[in-house]
């Protein structure tokens, strides 16, 4: 009897392993890979102007690719912890909050614009309305985008820190959610100045999306490391060595659009301690951002 119990234990603790062993294979090699885009603008023209990324993907990893697009930056790194997706196309800053609450996450390519793997942010205001420089921007309420947000939040606040402008002692500001949010509350006086991605400002223009003549830029930052494209340390060496070079690969102009870039060069983490460093600066706390 005892030996029949142990028998039974052993082919019990067996299948276990078998099924463990399965499972962790398939989550390291899935046949469909969840593909994140960060949420900086509209969700359903992200995903429709991204739609010949999808079957670039598809076709070259032989993968069903599934591209999603979360409601915020905090619900972007909370799947990317809980490894609800697989590979996410961060900002700078919403990168380093995943990489402070899901260390294995590995950032592997940076989109490069006009020959750098840089780019800036902007502060911009109404051409006719009150603030005509940063120092008029005292007293005054700014938008900003995500919490999370590199060139909508971290890097134009840090900005203004610089000219002597503190949020919520110098000036009062609000968080819209996304770029284009900003630049709309600029232009219909919601907000008397705000802080977005240049090249997002400039994409607006040009599209007709807000009307160019009526905002004036106050400031532009110095260089941010560009955004990265990361994927889960747990997924299987081959996987992440194809996804990589798909991504390195990249040379469609169609697709590279989605990205406001003109290819990707290979990247790390080190690359973002520049922003950690800022965040150092304006006295906040990764750890406890949201997300």
């Amino acid at each position: 009897m005892e030996r029949r119990s142990f028998l039974f234990a052993c082919t019990i603790g067996s299948l276990g392993f078998v099924l463990g062993k399965a499972e962790a294979e398939q989550a390291s090699n899935p046949a469909n890979l969840r593909v994140a885009l960060l949420p900086d603008e509209n969700a359903s023209t992200i995903i429709q102007n991204a739609a010949p990324l999808k079957a670039y993907l598809e076709q070259t990893l032989a993968k069903s690719i599934e591209l999603v697009v979360t409601t915020d930056y905090s619900s972007m790194i909370e799947a990317m912890r809980f490894g609800r997706i697989e590979v996410a196309y961060f900002g700078p800053l919403s990168y380093v909050l995943a990489k402070s609450k899901a260390p294995d996450i590995e950032a592997f390519a940076v989109g490069i614009s006009k020959g750098s793997p840089t780019y800036k942010s902007v502060i911009i205001a109404r051409a006719d309305g009150p603030v005509k420089t940063l120092a008029d921007i005292k007293g005054k309420m700014v938008g900003f985008g995500d919490f999370a947000s590199t060139s909508s939040h971290l890097i134009p606040r840090a900005l203004l820190a610089r000219h002597g402008l503190v949020g919520d002692t110098d000036y009062k500001y609000v968080l819209l959610g996304a770029h284009d949010a900003v630049a709309r509350a600029v232009q219909s006086g919601q907000v008397q100045a705000g802080g977005l991605s240049q090249e997002i400002f400039k994409s607006l223009v040009a599209k007709g999306s807000i009307d160019g003549s009526k905002i004036t830029v106050l400031a532009e930052s110095d260089p941010i490391p560009n955004y990265p494209v990361t994927m889960q340390g747990y997924l299987s060496p081959d996987l992440k060595a194809s996804i990589k070079k798909a991504f390195l690969d990249l040379n469609d102009k169609d697709i590279l659009k989605t990205f406001r870039a003109e290819g990707f060069v290979a990247t790390d983490d080190h690359a973002y301690d520049i922003l950690r460093e800022t965040a150092k600066l304006l006295d906040l706390d990764l750890a406890k951002l949201k997300g």
